[in-house]
């Protein structure tokens, strides 16, 4: 049974005619998206449950972003035989055409109220890539559609109905108030589903806020092992041999650490700077919408100052906690990293957008690596 979380449910009649078995369109007009995520045609709905459409992969990623302890299922659809190539920055280019989703989910304590709901770090035990995800079991929360056209990507939020029924689009966002279940204790929050120019916040970089890309399918967070249909295979092998990716070498691949406990081997500091990686470094990057904050957390930044080391901040207000540096090695405590990231103020947190909830196994895992390092500011 894979990790992966799920993807979008449409209007069963229309799946039931065997919508499935088709390729989903490729939409080649600016402004003619479709309103409601059934006319994408990239999932199916049989027998009570929810299973990816003719030709759409599911994905996983090493270390996944967090939102909320919401589970995930990740897709890709690629126009047929136009595979995604390597680019700068161990990104993927891909072709247009490329549909890429993702639906945010949560088990549920009870049918029959479904504001309660299960917390999940990354491990979704209910879907199956065989018989899919039972429905019954689940509260959709949105589906996420990024698609390339003419060079550009677009996003497009689809906001689940009460009836979990189907998905429609909504550009302005929206909230719902739910009670997050999680190790027998329960946590009031605010989900939140991001309008239109809050995801280009995170997906967009620092050059234009318009030029949105995809964060998570690249090659470092894609090169792991995934439970297929026909069995487990590397992620980057099954793209290749389906015709999904080519160019890639997977033995000169790098390779963020995988979530939670990472693999043998796999170091504190890979663990730590891995999951900073992904959550982070969309924004703090050297062309990210951050990079004026001199903070930078990609996987690849060597610098000790540009990575947090001893390093004052630039303007963060009343977001230090008054704290002087944003690593202060050896020292979680004295970190304006960590006080960020524990922190649920709007006005102070990291990330700012996609989440109303502080990430406790996160921040445990960057005390752990904070606490270790050698050095004094």
């Amino acid at each position: 049974m894979s990790r992966i979380a799920v993807i979008a449910s449409l209007l069963a009649s229309l799946f039931l005619t065997g919508c499935s078995k088709e390729s989903p369109p490729l939409m080649l007009s600016g402004s003619d998206y479709p309103e409601s995520l059934s006319e994408w045609r990239i999932l199916s709905i049989n027998n009570g449950n929810l299973k990816t459409g003719h030709r759409v992969i599911p994905y996983d990623l090493n270390t996944a972003l967090f939102t909320d302890y919401a589970s995930k299922l990740r897709t890709v659809w690629l126009p047929e035989g136009q595979p995604a190539v390597p680019g700068e920055n161990d990104e993927l280019v891909y072709p247009d055409g490329t549909i890429i989703s993702k639906t945010f989910y949560y088990p549920i304590t009870d049918k029959n109220d479904r504001s309660r709901v299960k917390a999940s770090d990354g491990s979704a035990v209910l879907y199956d890539n065989n018989d899919g995800l039972p429905m019954d079991q689940v509260r959709l929360m949105e589906t996420r559609v990024l698609v390339k056209l003419k060079e550009s990507w677009v996003a497009l939020p689809y906001i689940w109905n009460d009836a979990q029924t189907e998905a429609f689009l909504d550009v302005a966002g929206d909230s719902t108030n739910l009670t997050l279940v999680k190790n027998d204790r329960e946590e009031k929050f605010t989900y939140i589903v991001p309008d239109a120019n809050e995801c280009a916040g995170c997906h967009a970089d620092g050059k234009s806020r318009k030029l949105v890309k995809p964060i998570g399918p690249r090659i470092r967070h894609l090169n792991r092992d995934l439970v297929y249909a026909d069995g487990e295979q590397n992620q980057l092998d099954y793209w290749t041999a389906h015709g999904l990716l080519s160019g890639v070498d997977r033995a000169t691949a790098t390779q963020n650490a995988l979530w939670p406990n990472g693999r043998p081997g796999e170091t504190l500091a890979h663990r730590a700077r891995s999951y900073l990686d992904i959550n982070c470094a969309h924004c703090h990057n050297p062309k990210g919408a951050a990079k004026n904050s001199g903070l930078w957390l990609t996987w690849d930044t060597t610098t000790p100052v540009r990575l947090g080391f001893c390093k004052p901040p630039v303007a963060a207000g009343k977001g230090t906690g008054d704290r002087k540096v944003a690593i202060q090695p050896g020292d979680p405590d004295g970190s304006i990293l960590l006080y960020r990231m524990q922190s649920n103020d709007p006005g102070e947190m990291m990330p700012e957008l996609g989440r109303s909830t502080s990430h406790a196994e996160g921040v445990a895992l960057v005390s752990e690596w904070i606490a270790s390092l050698e050095g004094d500011c």
